[in-house]
Order: C-alpha cells, then sequence, then structure tokens
C-alpha cells in the first residue's frame, strides 16, 4: 500500500466548501487522522474492489483509489458529480453512479467473473442508515465486508447483545447475517457541518456459515420484527397471532420473558417451532 502521507488530501477546505444539504444528511468527514485510521481498518489491497456510498469529496475515495486503481461509487447529489470526478480523476480510473443508494443493486455492477465480490465502504447519511444495511443485508452474496461510518448510537444497536439496552431488531438480524465490530469513535468535530451526535466505525463480515439454523428466513424475520414492535411486552402477548404459547415453550422459551432478553438462537428455535407446528395436522 502506498503511503498515506504521500495519498492524503491536504486540501480540506476545498473538499468541505460545499453547501451540505440537510436533505441528504450531508456531513463530510474532513479530519485526515480519522481518514487515514479508516483506510488502515479497511486494509485495501490492489485487488480488492470497492464500492463506496456517498463519497462526497472523495476524502476516503482518493486514498483507495491509490491502492486498487479503480472503483465504483455511488452519490445522490447531483452537483457532487463533477467536483468529485475533478478531485478523483488524477488517482485512479472512478466510475461514479447518479443513483439513490437505497435502490442501487450490485448485481448492476458484476463482473464477467460471476464469484466477484465488493468491498462496501461509506460515510453513511443518519436518515437512511438502517434501511441501506437491511438493503445491503438482502445483496450479501455481492460483499466481502462493510466498513461504515455511523451514529454512534446505531452502531451500538447493531453490536449489543440480549439484556442490553441498545439490543434489538437491528442486532438480531444483522448478528444472523454479519460478524460485527465496532472499531472506533470518531468525534463530531471531524465534520463538516459538525453533526449534533458522535460517530462510530463499524466493520461488518458475513458469516461464512450461519450461527443458526433458520429454515425460513421471511418467518425469523416476521417473528424478530413483531417482536420488538412490542418490545416492554412479554414473549407471550408480543408474538400473539403468530405462535401459541405452546409453541414458545416448544422453543424452550418462557412465555413470560420479554423480546430484549432473548438471544439470536432464542429467536432461530422460535421461527423453528412456529414451522414445526405449521405442519402438523389439525385435529
Amino acid at each position: 500500500m502506498r503511503a498515506l502521507s504521500n495519498i492524503r488530501d491536504t486540501d480540506n477546505s476545498s473538499r468541505c466548501a460545499h453547501l451540505p444539504r440537510k436533505r441528504f444528511g450531508q456531513h463530510f468527514l474532513c479530519d485526515s487522522t480519522v481518514i487515514e485510521r479508516i483506510i488502515a481498518e479497511i486494509g485495501p489491497s490492489s485487488g480488492d474492489r470497492f464500492l463506496e456510498i456517498g463519497p462526497g469529496f472523495g476524502a476516503l475515495t482518493r486514498p483507495l483509489l491509490a491502492v486498487v486503481s479503480e472503483m465504483d461509487v455511488v452519490e445522490l447529489d447531483r452537483d457532487l458529480l463533477e467536483p468529485l470526478r475533478v478531485h478523483c480523476n488524477s488517482v485512479g480510473q472512478l466510475r461514479i453512479h447518479h443513483a439513490d443508494a437505497l435502490d442501487f443493486k450490485l448485481s448492476a455492477l458484476r463482473s464477467a467473473v460471476e464469484e466477484h465480490r465488493f468491498r462496501v465502504i461509506g460515510n453513511l447519511p443518519y436518515n437512511i442508515s438502517t434501511p441501506l444495511l437491511f438493503h445491503l443485508m438482502n445483496q450479501i452474496n455481492h460483499l466481502v465486508d462493510l466498513h461504515f461510518m455511523l451514529q454512534q448510537e446505531v452502531v451500538a444497536r447493531i453490536v449489543a447483545g440480549p439484556g442490553e439496552k441498545a439490543y434489538g431488531r437491528l442486532s438480531v438480524m444483522l448478528q444472523y447475517r454479519f460478524l460485527v465490530e465496532s472499531l472506533f469513535k470518531v468525534s463530531p468535530e471531524s465534520f463538516k457541518p459538525i453533526p449534533k451526535v458522535w460517530s462510530a466505525v463499524i466493520r461488518l463480515v458475513p458469516h461464512k456459515n450461519l450461527p443458526v439454523i433458520v429454515s425460513d428466513e421471511q418467518l425469523f424475520a416476521d417473528i424478530v420484527r413483531q417482536a420488538f414492535s412490542q418490545r416492554r411486552k412479554t414473549v407471550r402477548n408480543s408474538l400473539r397471532g403468530l405462535l401459541k404459547v405452546a409453541q414458545i415453550e416448544a422453543a424452550g422459551i418462557d412465555p413470560g420473558s420479554r423480546p430484549e432478553t432473548l438471544s439470536l438462537a432464542a429467536f432461530a428455535a422460535l421461527s423453528r417451532s412456529c414451522m414445526t407446528y405449521s405442519k402438523e395436522p389439525h385435529s
């Protein structure tokens, strides 16, 4: 990898000169120390294929391009397309896709080599981070890993375990698909404009082997969603209409427990119990 000191963008003022738009949730990363740390955590290699979501002026794009020589980015703000192209064209080949990341399909970027997968990075707008994570989770076969800057509260929710206050639907669904790791926190002063909250960088790597057995993933997702939509209720009540008390007990779960106390394995057991019951003949 080329030394980061040689690829650092020294013109922070030009990178942050664009008038940020609230509707896009724009907060541009302008701290070179944080940028270098993120690149070091990503650990890019020349053969990697990257997709960046919301590159802005290329704070992360430029140092990555210096290593991989070509990459794709998705940017929704039309006014950033030309400045980004100018800012990065001297470093490597940048393919800019003017699109909404929530609608963008990784399959559109697949190479002739069918097994080619992508490393996805981004400083994500806070207002779309959760739906975007679910959107990418549904395209997991195209992913090598994800490295994102997110609101610290969202990262806490992703990595939380049973019994923790932040534990919820996002924790269960993403931990089912990914090994999740909170890497480090980032202060508001590292951005322009300065946000009101702290951020954090997270790494998500698809499991080679899923940690639990789930026969019907849609049913599993429905159970998790309904359980946490009424998280203060007991499992008996929050899952009413999906599982009977006998099914909950057959899964080894106390019907009087609350959703935030249940592990990933417990939710998987509930989904299997529901399927088993549905296959039994009714009297």
